[in-house]
């Protein structure tokens, strides 16, 4: 009888060890699986337009170093010699106002909210064109930033000096999901325009590559869902972690009592 007992216990130890293993399909966890979908991943399609608050780095060349200088603001810190100025060249930055403008020298106030980098970038080269020839106009976002949360390995906030961030590589700064991440229900936030938009994306398959949310815009939230094995997880765990404690300490006492 004893060693009935014993075997009862044993099942019941096995069983709760089951109980809290789960395996995971492969088709649940790869990202991008093979299928006959089109790609047309075009960035130009669905890049990111500049919006209120975002903050400029903006330069401008052409041949004439001298009749640029009116449009680059010198550091005071650089001095007046030419070889510092052009190994630490400093290039002024200037935030987007809450009518979507920047007050760009000589030009004067210049609406570029609504636009790409790309389109900014050519409006620009028109207004400064009006005064000096064939100008080069640079231009970097330098509070491009999206959040991460939820099943991933490291959440937060990342900013980065590029406009041009897919959501594979948002997760990449996070640490990637967990492997209790909902891989296909990623969730996106995105505001434009004062309103907000929200988009869920099967990262498991090709087509979210045409999605205007594979690639990322400023101040975008991305929302990684727990799967089912972390809800259940989240719920068992503590009465589970007990039941297996006390069915292992019964089988000690049984295997002890038993000899």
């Amino acid at each position: 009888m004893s060693k009935s007992i014993l075997g009862v216990g044993l099942s019941l130890l096995i069983a709760s060890i089951l109980f809290c293993t789960s395996c995971a399909s492969k088709k649940n966890m790869v990202y991008f699986q093979p299928d006959s979908v089109e790609l047309n991943t075009l960035y130009e399609l669905n890049a990111p337009k500049l919006q209120p608050g975002d903050i400029l780095a903006i330069s401008v060349t052409a041949d004439d170093v001298r009749a640029t200088l009116p449009f680059n603001q010198v550091s005071p810190y650089q001095g007046n010699t030419g070889t510092i100025q052009a190994t630490n060249p400093f290039i002024p930055t200037y935030a987007i106002d809450a009518n979507g403008e920047i007050d760009f020298p000589k030009v004067g106030k210049i609406k570029l909210a609504g636009k790409t980098r790309t389109q900014a970038m050519d409006l620009l080269r028109g207004e400064v064109g009006r005064y000096i020839v064939d100008p080069g106009i640079s231009m970097v976002v330098r509070n491009f930033r999206v959040t991460v949360l939820g099943e991933v390995l490291r959440p937060g906030t990342f900013t980065i000096e590029n406009d041009r961030l897919t959501i594979l590589e948002a997760l990449g700064l996070a640490g990637d999901m967990t492997i209790y991440g909902e891989r296909n229900n990623v969730l996106v936030i995105r505001e434009q325009d004062g309103k907000k938009e929200e988009f869920r994306l099967d990262l498991r398959k090709r087509e979210t590559m045409n999605s205007p949310a594979y690639y990322l815009t400023q101040n975008d939230v991305v929302y990684v869902e727990p799967n089912g094995a972390r809800i259940q997880n989240s719920k068992y765990t503590a009465t589970t972690s007990i039941f297996v404690s006390v069915v292992g300490l019964i089988v000690t006492v049984i295997s002890v009592v038993t000899r």
